[in-house]
């Protein structure tokens, strides 16, 4: 599959520290069964083998619920995972590196926090950007850059052809102001892994998603 705007306008990073002790598999498979259609698996400490052995658990539960899986950073995993593709951000590995090795039938997304980083992620062949930080993230990223705010999604949707997914501090009570600043969708960390019940979060953030069209 690939990714499109309008049947993945949520993405759901995982994140097991902030998680209250649910896995990575647990809060895909939550966050799928609610309805979201595009999860991305995001562990900066695990290794490859253990990554892998995640990214494949997932993979399971997305392919059945009709679902897309990204793995962040890490290339060489997503491709031996079967996973629809890698998201890289301006520390992993550069985007045509990426796409070596994932191939040119998987879904590349890379990370933008400025115009420039978003036409050069353009002409590197980006799928989709991830412009963020939006608004200042609730501790999922403890060395997280400045809040980019709603100018640059403006500017990088004026600058731009390839679909934002605009990342950093979103939630429900937000959703609406990121896409009328031009972002086609949202990819959210706390404000699923973190909450009380990651399906009534899902839920929450579509029924967000569905009123701001």
């Amino acid at each position: 599959m690939r990714y499109e705007p309008s049947a993945h306008r949520l993405c759901v990073v995982t994140d097991a520290r902030l998680s209250r002790g649910r896995s990575h598999v647990e809060i895909a498979r939550r966050a799928v069964g609610a309805g979201a259609r595009l999860v991305q698996l995001r562990d900066k400490e695990a290794d490859d083998a253990a990554l892998l052995a995640v990214a494949r658990e997932i993979r399971t539960i997305t392919r059945e619920a009709g679902a897309l899986l990204i793995v962040n950073d890490r290339p060489a995993v997503a491709a031996a995972a079967g996973a629809d593709g890698v998201h890289v951000g301006r520390e992993d590995a550069a985007p045509g590196a990426a796409r070596a090795i994932v191939g040119h039938g998987a879904i590349l997304g890379v990370s933008a926090g400025s115009v420039e980083e978003a036409i050069a992620a353009e002409r590197a062949g980006a799928d989709y950007l991830g412009v963020g930080p939006v608004f200042e993230a609730r501790g999922t990223k403890p060395d997280a850059a400045l809040p980019v705010g709603l100018e640059t999604v403006r500017a990088v949707r004026a600058a731009t052809r390839v679909p934002i997914l605009a990342i950093g501090g979103i939630d429900a009570g937000n959703v609406r102001a990121v896409l009328e600043a031009g972002a086609d969708g949202v990819a959210v960390v706390s404000a699923v892994v973190a909450a009380d019940r990651i399906e009534d979060a899902v839920a929450g953030l579509l029924q967000a998603l569905e009123r701001a069209r």
